[in-house]
C-alpha cells in the first residue's frame, strides 16, 4: 500500500544549520515511529512558512544520504495567524501497515498542529 506521512516542526530562528538539523530530526523520527528505509519512500514534500528562506529542508534528506527519494520544497499557504517558523513534510511511502498504524509526527512547536496525535 501507498500510504502518506504527515510531519511538522518549528524551528526558532531563520538560521540555515537550525533549519536542516530540525528537519533531519523530523525525518528521523517519521522512520523510526513507521520502521522506514530510504527505499521505503516513493517522495516527500516539504513546506516552509514565508518567514523561512534560509535553506530548502529538503537538503536534510539528502545531507542524511536520501539520495534516490524525489523531494521538493514549496513555500506554506501564508494565512493570517498561522504557526510561524513552521516545516512540514509529506512523506509518501509503501508499507505493509495499515492506515491506522502510520505514525503522524509533530515536533517543537508544530504539536499544537495537531494536539491528538501528540
Amino acid at each position: 500500500m501507498v500510504w502518506a506521512i504527515r510531519g511538522a516542526t518549528t524551528v526558532s530562528n531563520n538560521d540555515a544549520d537550525e533549519i536542516l538539523s530540525e528537519t533531519q530530526k523530523l525525518l528521523d523520527e517519521m522512520a523510526r515511529k513507521n520502521g522506514l528505509l530510504e527505499n521505503d519512500i516513493i517522495s516527500i514534500i516539504f513546506t516552509v512558512t514565508k518567514d523561512l528562506d534560509a535553506a530548502f529542508p529538503a537538503i536534510a534528506a539528502r545531507n542524511m544520504g536520501w539520495t534516490s527519494t524525489a523531494l521538493m520544497c514549496m513555500n506554506e499557504i501564508d494565512v493570517p495567524g498561522s504557526l510561524e517558523k513552521c516545516i512540514r513534510i509529506m512523506m509518501h511511502v509503501n508499507t505493509d501497515k495499515d492506515k491506522k498504524d502510520i505514525k503522524h509526527v509533530y515536533l517543537n512547536g508544530a504539536k499544537v498542529l495537531r494536539p491528538d496525535l501528540t
